[in-house]
């Protein structure tokens, strides 16, 4: 008894010793990601296999990854403690949860958004949300979903870094906004459709005009990411590595401090 008891307390003091040399602790943060499962079948398919990816990178419990249908849960309490809003397919709805999404982001909060999670029209009725978007009104966008040809705007930024200065991203629907984001000096776009993509669709179709499909409005801890309709998203290696990246660079950022490198 009394060894099994002294073997206790061995092991206590190395893992109270481990954390003070490394100055690590497990998990190191906690992220929350809303979707949808009454949305169209593009968008569920994208949150099945977005929930999936992001669940593998937790091994090791490096971090949380907690998921929820209910945007009732954009809450002030219940989001308080988690360093990363993920919207994969859904929004705000109401006014209580608009406002709790305001609160956690003008604090310094982080979000990661796909695709839907940015949509906004003449019927939002949201000035904030598209100021967070850096002015951007959805325009128009192609269809049927096609793959498309993406070039680099940065090549120096750290969610770009490494990435071909153009590649083939899947299948997916790409949005046209207007005004385009990149006329906001506080936008800085990472990745856009290439010019070379047009005329892109067959019953939708944009002819021209200014596309980009990633980037961050540097008043905040965010980036929006145009991708996010369909089974085929995560289905390449270069685009899973940027939203990879895309999803450190957020959680990096935090100015209480660098949960990851440090």
């Amino acid at each position: 008894m009394k060894q099994a008891r002294f073997c206790f307390y061995l092991c206590a003091l190395l893992l109270m010793t481990a954390s003070a040399l490394y100055g690590q602790s497990y998990p190191r943060f906690k992220v929350l990601a809303f979707y949808s499962r009454t949305v169209e079948k593009a968008h569920v398919d994208f949150a099945d296999d977005a929930i999936q990816f992001f669940k593998e990178l937790t091994v090791g419990n490096g971090f949380v990854f907690d998921t929820t249908s209910n945007m009732e849960d954009l809450n002030d309490a219940k989001i308080k403690d988690y360093q990363l809003l993920m919207m994969i397919n859904d929004f705000p709805h109401n006014q209580a949860q608009r406002d709790a999404f305001e609160k956690y982001m003008e604090n310094g909060g982080g979000w990661l958004g796909f695709h839907v999670a940015g949509y906004n029209d003449k019927t939002t009725n949201w000035p904030w949300f598209v100021n967070f978007l850096g002015g951007a009104v959805f325009y128009k966008n192609n269809w049927p979903p096609l793959p498309a040809k993406l070039t680099l705007d940065d090549t120096l930024h750290s969610i770009t870094k490494g990435l071909p200065h153009t590649f083939i991203s899947p299948v997916g629907e790409w949005y046209q906004w207007k005004p385009s984001p990149r006329e906001n000096k506080k936008v800085k776009v990472l990745l856009s459709l290439s010019p070379e993509n047009f005329p892109m669709g067959i019953k939708h179709i944009i002819k021209e005009g200014d596309m980009p499909v990633v980037w961050t409005n540097t008043d905040y801890r965010m980036i929006y990411l145009n991708m996010g309709h369909g089974p085929h998203i995560l289905t390449d290696a270069t685009q899973n590595k940027l939203i990879i990246a895309a999803f450190r660079w957020v959680i990096t950022s935090d100015k209480k401090g660098n949960v990851i490198d440090r």
